[in-house]
């Protein structure tokens, strides 16, 4: 593939920073008018705002999450984090949680958390109650006993004067549906966990033929992150949840002849000219210049220092040890006068302390002590003599010699015919010594991932050494024997010895005498050893483009049993006479967040252009602002004193009917009251039994 084909179809990452809520800081303006305050409580996004002409955008949108973190022994619970608070939302993915089974509300406790990091946020001061009537957001067919729990929450916990219940996508289908009272809709709605097909007569949805697939954005995301990490494993760990769900919104698209396009994916040209590279962020090592790399005189200064450092530490180490040994054959030597003098009450119990038993065994200690002492003051006095002829010569001269003594190891010639030859054959070494290292280096990251070939051999070998043979064992005898624990090690077996350097650094320094035009390329020959190449950190998206959205078409790809958005579509309308058919898809009113993927409403035009009639027609929309079109439409009903006063349910209404009941409205939620059904006598007595 062409670079500039590459260039064209890169996409690299944004990560975009998550910045924490502010807090509302003009609470004095909108807190005298009680004005109310619309919560879109979707199960992805929770939006908030204050119904006001001044305030038409919500002022919180964040992540309906919260990061609760362990408890450790002996420490405090640390603070917990919701929303917008948590800035980096990978390093706490297993800690997250959600108040949310599907759509439906069921841990309180992670909600009245949300509400409390809400009020506080909107800066609201009243102490005791929120004195703001409420206009909530809720699942469609919510069940009584969860708004039962969220009533008994919000007027019990809160004391809030009155709430207002509706369906998300019924509050941004009344926004966009002008006449909305009595107008006829098929509202299609792309949720977060589930999509709805929900039918609406004359201004009211028949929930009775409304259908629910169990299919959303998070299965659309989570599908796209685990097929991303089995086509790249070496990058899998940095292909997280969060950047999934960025490529997918950003490049993904709907296909409305989806088979057709997998075909053109046969050919190469069209793979070159559509393929999308993604590029993961990474941190580029520093290059180093030959300004900023030590000098070689300077390296070798450096290795004098550590090795007179390592001298005086073997000599301290030495010293201690010639005083031990000196002292514990001073010991010995006082332990045989008095076997010589015949003292025998101490001299068991000495003997014992140096697990000795007869004069044998001590006269054979004492020797080996004595010779031990021996040697190690003539290595102290070795030392001292060397030192002292190190500081009688100059470093230079030492340079010089060592430099006579390599040039005499490498044959320099003496005829300058030959010196082009040996220069070149001085700059092949060099170049041995460098490609053995970045090989080795090379090898030493490949053994620390898994999956890897060199990481495989390591195993293998592994597992034949740890094989049980009842035959003779012959390991060791052969010097190559060992070389397989090299071959096992994790860094290869190897590492850039003291002695390769040495030799590279001489070479560098030969050649950069007899060969100046060295220095010139130097930086393109440490590039590999220093710098991080960005094609490791990419990868390759091609047909995953349109195969992963087509998840709403066709959810058996997922292992779903359950038909698509089409499949659907035409059962619900068969639920209908052929006169409210027409009606119903005169008007398709498309909402929620994953209705954002470019060609879906071509797609769902060729659906349905299938389905119908002969020469039928119908319309299909889509929602202005499919994310923030529920809190919009919330927003613009709540505005109306009239419809609020109407659609609310107040602290009395509370007390009187109870936490299931809901005041009906156009985007409410049908209202069943529960039943118990009658109990026969036999039921009954079984009953008093029981009690």
């Amino acid at each position: 593939m062409d670079e500039q084909e590459i260039e064209g179809r890169l996409y690299n990452l944004q990560d975009p920073k998550i910045l924490p809520d502010s807090i509302f800081d003009n609470y004095a303006a909108v807190g005298k008018n009680n004005i109310p305050i619309v919560i879109d409580n979707g199960s992805y996004q929770c939006r908030v705002g204050w119904a006001s002409e001044n305030h038409p955008e919500p002022t919180m949108v964040f992540k309906n999450l919260i990061a609760k973190p362990r408890k450790e022994r002996g420490k405090k619970e640390g603070d917990i984090q919701i929303g917008n608070s948590i800035t980096n939302i990978e390093a706490v993915r297993l800690q997250l949680r959600s108040q949310f089974d599907r759509d439906v509300v069921v841990h309180f406790e992670a909600q009245e958390q949300v509400l409390d990091h809400i009020f506080s946020h909107l800066g609201i001061e009243s102490e005791g109650k929120i004195n703001h009537p409420i206009v909530l957001t809720e699942s469609f067919l919510n069940p009584n006993h969860s708004r039962n729990l969220m009533s008994e929450l919000l007027f019990e916990c809160y004391g809030i004067p009155s709430v207002s219940y509706g369906v998300d996508a019924l509050f941004s289908w009344c926004r966009e549906s002008p006449g909305y009272i009595s107008r006829d809709s098929l509202v299609l709605r792309l949720g977060q966990h589930c999509t709805h097909v929900l039918p609406v007569l004359n201004g009211s949805v028949v929930a009775e033929h409304s259908r629910r697939i169990n299919l959303g954005g998070i299965h659309i995301t989570s599908f796209f992150h685990r097929l991303m990490q089995l086509k790249n494993p070496l990058l899998a760990p940095a292909i997280s949840l969060s950047r999934a769900e960025e490529i997918l919104f950003n490049h993904c698209r709907i296909s409305d002849t989806f088979y057709d396009d997998l075909a053109r994916w046969e050919a190469v040209d069209y793979q070159k000219k559509n393929v999308l590279i993604i590029q993961l962020p990474f941190t580029a090592a520093p290059v180093p210049t030959t300004a900023s790399l030590l000098s070689l005189e300077q390296q070798q200064q450096r290795r004098r220092e550590l090795a007179k450092r390592l001298a005086d530490m073997n000599a301290r180490k030495r010293e201690e040890r010639l005083a031990e040994d000196e002292e514990t054959l001073s010991r010995m030597l006082s332990i045989q006068e008095m076997w010589d003098d015949g003292d025998n009450n101490d001299l068991q119990q000495a003997l014992e302390e140096f697990d000795l038993s007869n004069r044998q065994e001590l006269n054979k200690a004492i020797s080996n002590l004595k010779a031990r002492i021996k040697k190690t003051k003539s290595k102290i006095l070795a030392v001292m003599n060397s030192t002292m002829e190190d500081t009688q010569e100059t470093p230079s001269a030492k340079n010089e010699v060592k430099t006579s003594k390599l040039l005499q190891e490498l044959s320099m010639p003496n005829d300058a015919n030959d010196m082009g030859n040996w220069i070149a054959e001085l700059k092949q070494k060099r170049q041995s010594l460098l490609e053995k290292r970045v090989a080795r280096r090379q090898k030493k990251q490949d053994m620390a991932r898994r999956r890897t070939a060199a990481a495989q051999e390591r195993m293998r070998l592994i597992s034949q050494l740890a094989k049980k043979d009842k035959r003779e064992d012959t390991f060791g005898m052969k010097d190559e024997d060992w070389d397989v624990y090299k071959a096992i090690q994790k860094d290869g077996g190897d590492s850039d010895s003291e002695e390769e350097s040495e030799r590279l650094a001489e070479l560098e320094e030969i050649l950069g005498r007899y060969a100046p035009e060295l220095n010139m390329a130097q930086e393109q020959q440490l590039m590999p050893l220093f710098t991080c190449i960005p094609e490791k950190y990419q990868f390759a998206l091609g047909t995953e483009l349109i195969r992963v959205p087509e998840l709403l078409f066709q959810p058996s790809m997922l292992g779903h049993e359950q038909g698509g958005i089409a499949e659907t579509i035409e059962y619900v309308l068969k639920k209908f006479s052929q006169d409210e058919q027409h009606r119903l898809v005169n008007d398709i009113y498309i909402t929620g967040g994953s209705s954002k993927f470019p060609g879906l409403l071509p797609r769902l035009h060729k659906e349905v252009m299938e389905m119908r009639p002969f020469h039928s027609k119908f319309n299909i929309r889509r929602s202005s602002c499919p994310s923030l079109s529920a809190w919009y439409g919330a927003r613009e009903l709540a505005l109306n004193p009239e419809w609020l006063r109407a659609s609310s349910i107040t602290k009395s209404m509370y007390d009187e009917f109870g936490g299931e009941y809901l005041a009906t409205h156009s985007a409410s939620n049908p209202y069943w009251q529960n039943f118990t059904l009658p109990m026969d006598c036999s039921q009954q007595e079984v009953v008093e039994e029981m009690y």
